[in-house]
């Protein structure tokens, strides 16, 4: 059980800092792309109406954000680990997209790498909680 307690804060403390970042990360987005965009790791920052895009990728990094804490405060780890697991595409097929195009190999490995992999473990554990908890307890015979 002890185990069980510390896992579960770790991939508390994870979700939540995941969500914190990448609401920030979608704020900055949103509110100054134009500073933010070379940071992602492509060679060349969209320009002119282009860069609206930049705002598409913001309102989609508040919205994961969100996701995470809206599920964290319904309860439904097991719905999280599972969403996790599935955002963790997100970041890989952005890592995937700088490769290709490229890019920062640096920034593609060491921060959409990264982050792919940190989303997809808290996922992991955030599931792995839930076949724990699906498991009964053990159980002593009965003696009629």
């Amino acid at each position: 059980m002890f185990t069980s307690r510390i896992t579960s804060r770790i991939a508390t403390a994870l979700a939540l800092a995941g969500a914190g970042f990448i609401s920030y990360i979608g704020y900055r987005y949103v509110t100054d792309p134009a500073a933010m965009a070379p940071s992602f790791g492509l060679r060349v920052s969209p320009t002119g109406e282009a860069a609206d895009f930049l705002n598409v990728k913001g309102v989609r990094d508040l919205a994961s954000g969100l996701l995470i804490v809206a599920l964290l405060a319904a309860r439904q780890r097991y719905s999280l680990g599972i969403a996790m697991l599935v955002m963790a595409t997100i970041p890989t097929g952005d890592m995937l997209t700088i490769l290709r195009h490229d890019g920062s190999t640096a920034t593609a490995f060491g921060v959409h790498g990264f982050t792919a992999a940190l989303v997809a473990v808290t996922g992991a554990l955030l599931v792995g909680e839930g076949r724990a908890a699906d498991k009964p307890a053990i159980s002593t015979p009965v003696v009629a």
